[in-house]
């Protein structure tokens, strides 16, 4: 039965029948609130007021999907979801911040924090990728702290690089070419080439 609601409520997405998505809102399937607000998303009638309660819903997928979709409504706050239980969502909240301009105050804190003390790696890392696709000096520092954190962290990070300039950034990038990391190294050596 589910399943089938489930495929109606893609259906209303495609077709702009916006009733049908704003009624399964309310379904009790995590998995039919989250096809509910995409086909609010794909019609175009997604408010910041019809999506901010959906931040904190109890379905991990719903969830999910509320901070992806929530990039363009800066009102949503999404950062307190950076420390979410489930990482794929701590991750895709971090993304969201990332992906906002100019992002505020408490959601850059959060990832300048986030970067250098959350017990997961993938959102560390998630959280280093946000500061360089914001490109705010407040978060430079964090990003360069991760440039020796795990192999995965460092990646990201040395990329993440890319919106600074300075002797701290050079420095960095230049040990990142001795990295015991290959991908490490190639993304230094990326970023390095282009100024030469």
């Amino acid at each position: 039965m589910s399943d089938n609601f489930r495929f109606d409520v893609i259906a209303a997405g495609f077709s702009g029948d916006s009733s049908v998505a704003l009624e399964a809102l309310h379904h009790e399937d995590g998995t039919v609130r989250a096809s509910a607000l995409r086909a609010l998303a794909r019609i175009g009638t997604l408010t910041a007021e019809i999506l901010a309660p959906y931040i904190q819903d109890s379905h991990i997928e719903t969830r999910r999907t509320a901070v992806e979709l929530a990039v363009p409504f800066p009102s949503v706050n999404v950062h307190q979801c950076i420390d979410d239980p489930d990482v794929f969502v701590a991750e895709m909240s971090a993304w969201c911040v990332g992906e906002r301009m100019p992002a505020s105050d408490i959601e850059i804190e959060t990832l300048i924090d986030r970067t250098t003390s959350h017990t997961e790696a993938v959102v560390r890392e998630a959280c280093a990728a946000a500061l360089g696709s914001l490109g705010d000096a407040r978060g430079l520092p964090a990003i360069l702290a991760a440039c020796s954190d795990k192999p995965a962290v460092r990646r990201r990070a040395i990329l993440a690089l890319a919106p600074f300039e300075g002797e701290e950034v050079d420095a960095a990038l230049q040990l990142a070419l001795e990295d015991k990391d290959w991908q490490v190294r190639q993304n230094a050596e990326d970023l390095l080439n282009p100024r030469s």
